[in-house]
């Protein structure tokens, strides 16, 4: 299937794509609609929606720049406070959807103002050093949520409107997943992978790192920030301890194991890691033993040499055959 896939064109392989995105909302709602998914599975859909852009976008820093950011729940939580203050107080005038738009925009622009404060003194540190920054800041913006009496400081947010919608996030989780590819596939996005690769040959053949190192980071705050709007109005309630450094992890943990510098991965990996922990309540004595075996076993899977190598025999073995059908 993977090699007939390759062998379409550019054209074919944007069309096949939008109309299975196209045939798995309607095949959602359909089931939503007839009581075959029902709400609480609805809500983590939508959790899964909010997880994947957050981390096809902390890809496009860690998978594709290189670079290791510990700080994305930090841009999370900009965006979060920031759409939830504006629909609360400012945006309640407007109709709830165009109020939330607007939310979520100014919640993405505030956040990646924010990137760009954290990566402007942080272009020359990469590695333990950048993590370091990172990490700091997030526990700067989490300390400040809980100290900042006019977003409920550590006694939470309350009130905020709870009008996120499975459809809202889908479309946004296109965009993000759109917008990440074009830039990747775009001359921006190979200059950001040559970063990855040697920063100093790519120096020395007259890329500008800084800029697509900012580039990078403005991109996954913006959408950082998006995804903690939808967050807030999807729950209603904010808490700043929910933007601890354990969530920063939770979704790099995502990244490594859907693969670095791949989104389609990065997509998959969202969906297990946000479905897995609710499939898994019903042995909930159990459920953190089974969450780590998992996990520890993904990691496995995807780097240990033996298993690498039958991957590929398998996969090989799959080829022959779709190539004896073929010429059948």
């Amino acid at each position: 299937m993977a090699k007939s896939f390759n062998k379409l064109s550019n054209v074919n392989k944007i069309l096949l794509t939008l109309a299975l995105t196209i045939a798995f909302y309607i095949l959602i709602e359909v089931f939503s609609s007839v009581g075959i998914i029902n709400r609480y599975w609805m809500q983590i859909l939508l959790n899964v929606e909010i997880n994947i852009i957050l981390v096809v976008s902390l890809n496009i820093t860690t998978g594709f720049l290189g670079q290791l950011t510990l700080g994305h729940a930090g841009f999370m939580a900009v965006g979060a406070y920031t759409s939830a203050y504006l629909s609360k107080n400012l945006l309640m005038g407007l109709p709830g959807s165009i109020s939330l738009i607007l939310a979520l925009i100014c919640g993405g622009i505030v956040a990646l103002i924010f990137g760009a404060i954290v990566a402007y003194p942080t272009l020359r540190l990469k590695g333990d050093y950048l993590a370091i920054i990172t990490l700091a800041f997030g526990e700067v913006i989490k300390n400040l949520l809980l100290n900042l009496e006019a977003v409920g400081g550590a006694s939470g947010y309350y009130g905020i409107p709870r009008n996120s919608t499975f459809t809202l996030s889908y479309i946004f989780v296109i965009i993000t997943v759109l917008l990440s590819y074009s830039l990747i596939k775009s001359k921006q996005g190979r200059a950001i992978i040559s970063v990855r690769e040697d920063e100093i040959a790519a120096e020395a053949s007259g890329i500008n790192t800084n800029k697509f190192k900012m580039l990078a980071f403005v991109f996954a705050a913006f959408f950082a920030g998006i995804a903690g709007g939808l967050y807030a109005h999807n729950i209603g309630i904010l808490e700043p301890k929910v933007f601890k450094l354990d969530k920063s992890i939770e979704l790099l943990v995502m990244v490594v194991l859907g693969g670095m510098g791949n989104i389609w991965g990065s997509i998959l990996a969202a969906a297990a890691l946000t479905i897995l922990p609710e499939l898994l309540r019903s042995v909930a004595q159990y459920r953190l033993l089974i969450y780590s075996l998992v996990l520890i076993f993904m990691m496995f899977y995807r780097y240990d040499a033996k298993l690498i190598a039958l991957r590929m025999k398998v996969k090989s073995l799959f080829s022959k055959k779709g190539g004896s059908h073929e010429n059948s």
